[in-house]
């Protein structure tokens, strides 16, 4: 008799074990780790878009319905799904599946616990108030600062473009501090950015793009202004 109590017991604990009734409570600290696979593209402050769209409000949206957000795919503005919590646990566990035929890159999260964790911390970071503060974009070069959330209408001299010339592979990019850097072409990223925090019309920024100091984003403010204030020069 006794026997046989232990043994159910043990086979108790193996289901226990098992079993997602008996899994972890869902943990928002724990689901802000996992966030920060999605931080890269995905802003929680309304409005600030990335690669992708902000998440503010996320929940009882539509999907493709941030109205500024412009890059959203035929096939997710056309998908009539509304986010909620099984919508979104369905995204984030195969975004093809639950959308066919969606642009976003991000193959999905298998693991049950790592997803409610992840939906707990989205629930309570993406209500007006609450989201977290994100890191900026990282990289250094020369001493500059990463992009990220750098307001680019007061960035120092050391940022401000004062002109950029252009010879076979490269770019010579001088700033308001006195300072030229070269460029190999590939590793100068022509950018725009209309925000508020983009640069003045006219006074494009340098940013550091890369860790070891040999990349950088020149941002203008529209892109009209790209092709006049690059000149040709050997």
């Amino acid at each position: 008799m006794q026997r046989r109590l232990i043994l159910a017991l043990v086979a108790v604990g193996v289901l226990m074990a098992f079993s997602p009734a008996w899994s972890a409570k869902p943990d928002p600290n724990r689901g802000q780790r996992v966030f920060a696979t999605c931080a890269a593209c995905h802003s929680l402050e309304p409005n600030r878009s990335m690669t992708g769209p902000s998440l503010a409000d996320l929940w009882n949206r539509k999907a493709g319905g941030l109205a500024s957000f412009q890059r959203y795919s035929s096939a997710l503005k056309s998908s009539e799904v509304v986010w909620n919590d099984k919508t979104l646990d369905d995204w984030i566990k195969d975004p093809q599946h639950l959308v066919p035929g969606n642009d976003m890159t991000f193959q999905g999260i298998e693991d049950d616990q790592q997803r409610a964790d992840l939906l707990a911390f989205l629930k309570q970071s993406t209500q007006p108030g609450h989201a977290p503060s994100q890191p900026g974009r990282g990289g250094q070069m020369g001493g500059m600062m990463g992009g990220g959330d750098l307001n680019l209408k007061t960035v120092g001299p050391e940022h401000r473009v004062q002109a950029i010339s252009y010879c076979r592979d490269t770019y010579r990019v001088s700033t308001a501090d006195g300072k030229t850097r070269a460029f190999w072409e590939r590793n100068l990223c022509l950018m725009i950015d209309s925000s508020e925090n983009g640069p003045q019309s006219g006074v494009p920024a340098l940013v550091g793009a890369g860790m070891m100091g040999d990349r950088a984003d020149a941002i203008f403010a529209a892109p009209d202004e790209i092709s006049g204030f690059i000149k040709q020069k050997c």
